[in-house]
């Protein structure tokens, strides 16, 4: 897809696909990077100002300038970008607040404050038999990010006994299975659906969507799934998983 979804004199926003990385890395040489593609669309230099997960689908926003990115970088540490995802989960996951520190490779071996809200949107029942079960159970959630950490919603899931179907690093690998036999989706169920901020510059509310993949869509439908609202206005579970 790669689709633009916002752009003015300071900021785009791309609908990345899962499988590409965001920025070209050593540690996946053989992954297509978006950063080169937005150069392209651009015509010029662009500053990437937050990251997906190479499996993770939807909204990316980079800056036009350095000065765009210092501000957004600000607006972001603040917690002042409401980021929203939309994902399939293992199993029937309540609304839940998830108060969870760990090591995410990039505080020098220290744990690091990270909280994830979770929202159910819908829940499905299959005859399907899954690991030790005859049928299996899977939930729609919106999470919503209160910190950035590498891999937070996928780590945060995984806590809470509630992995991302496709992950093949905290995921189950029986029910990645029966997505990938009976669905004929490899991916990761996680996407990037709407972005919320103050812009920098303007002082203008700026909401930003990407929509749900077409092929996921379709799989959402057979579960009879209503389509989910992009963005939502959300209130603090009350249930909190430390």
């Amino acid at each position: 897809m790669n689709e633009v979804l916002f752009r003015d004199d300071h900021y785009i926003a791309v609908d990345k696909r899962s499988g590409l990385v965001v920025h070209p890395t050593a540690m996946a040489r053989d992954a297509t990077a978006l950063l080169p593609i937005v150069r392209k669309k651009v015509g010029g230099w662009v500053y990437p100002v937050h990251r997906l997960d190479r499996g993770t689908s939807g909204l990316v926003l980079f800056a036009l300038s350095q000065e765009a990115a210092r501000r957004m970088g600000g607006l972001i540490e603040s917690r002042l970008v409401d980021k929203q995802y939309l994902a399939v989960l293992r199993g029937y996951l309540e609304d839940c607040r998830v108060d969870h520190a760990y090591d995410d490779g990039e505080h020098g071996g220290d744990s690091v404050d990270c909280v994830t809200d979770f929202y159910a949107e819908a829940r499905v029942e299959l005859p399907y038999a899954a690991g030790r079960y005859d049928t299996a159970r899977y939930s729609l959630v919106r999470a919503r990010l209160l910190t950035g950490r590498r891999h937070q919603i996928r780590r945060h899931a995984a806590h809470v006994s509630h992995p991302v179907i496709g992950d093949t690093t905290h995921g189950d690998g029986d029910h990645n299975r029966l997505f990938r036999d009976v669905f004929k989706l490899s991916r990761l169920l996680l996407m990037a659906t709407s972005m919320r901020f103050e812009h920098p510059f303007t002082q203008e509310s700026v909401t930003i969507e990407a929509p749900i993949p077409s092929r996921l869509q379709r799989v959402f439908d057979r579960f009879s799934w209503p389509a989910p609202t992009l963005w939502k206005e959300l209130i603090q579970p009350e249930v909190v998983h430390a």
